[in-house]
């Protein structure tokens, strides 16, 4: 006697599991159909077809007063050359052939005869000038220092402006900030990049006994800002 195939509970089981999820499956999948109600179908995104989707935290609404981290690193470098080559000659040769001399007697003039022959002037003159510079400069700072938020503007930007001041025993260091940011360019861990500050403005001042150091003083101060040699 042929008796037809008996699944076991377990591959049954599994079946019916493939099944639902198959099931489930097509209930989620979009239509791509042009014809009937829009009803059943939904736009593909990733919120609406992963189970493991997270979304993304909302940005931060910043506000009046409150503390930014302004993250600084700024690089420049400046190459420069220039090189000049000059020269000027210039030759004069002039011959008085005809003068006049005053007579005393009449208080009148007369022409001077010239007797030790005609007065001459002959000179030449050459000037050649040559200079070559270069220069290059790397300037670099970078530090982290916290911002306030001291204006919020009718576009919605944000003004920001920071001061820092480290004092060692006579030596201090002073630090300050402004610029204007979006509220777009602040991170979710409350950063913000220094190249991402429109109107940026960094001062930087040190002051005692490390500065004097190397300091210039008044006179070759002087000397250099009017180079009178």
């Amino acid at each position: 006697m042929n008796q037809g195939w008996i699944p076991s509970p377990r591959v049954a089981v599994l079946a019916g599991l493939l099944l639902a999820m198959g099931v489930a499956a097509e209930a989620r999948a979009q239509s791509g159909s042009l014809f009937g109600t829009p009803d059943p179908r939904r736009p593909l995104t990733l919120a609406a077809s992963d189970w493991t989707y997270i979304p993304a935290p909302e940005p931060k609404q910043l506000k009046l007063n409150d503390i930014l981290t302004v993250l600084v690193d700024e690089k420049s470098q400046v190459i420069s050359e220039g090189e000049m080559d000059r020269k000027k000659k210039a030759s004069l040769k002039a011959v008085l052939k005809d003068w006049i001399v005053l007579n005393s007697d009449s208080l009148g003039v007369r022409p001077d005869p010239q007797s030790s022959g005609d007065p001459k002037i002959d000179g030449q003159w050459d000037n050649k000038y040559k200079a070559q510079a270069d220069f290059e400069s790397r300037d670099a700072i970078k530090f982290n220092m916290a911002a306030r938020i001291v204006d919020v503007r009718p576009n919605g930007t944000l003004v920001i402006e920071g001061r820092r001041t480290i004092r060692n025993n006579e030596d201090a260091w002073e630090f300050s900030l402004t610029g204007v940011i979006r509220p777009e360019d602040v991170l979710p861990n409350n950063t913000v990049q220094s190249e991402k500050i429109a109107e940026l403005q960094i001062h930087k001042r040190e002051s005692g006994h490390v500065r004097d150091g190397y300091r210039r003083g008044w006179l070759l101060e002087w000397l250099d800002r009017y180079q009178p040699f």
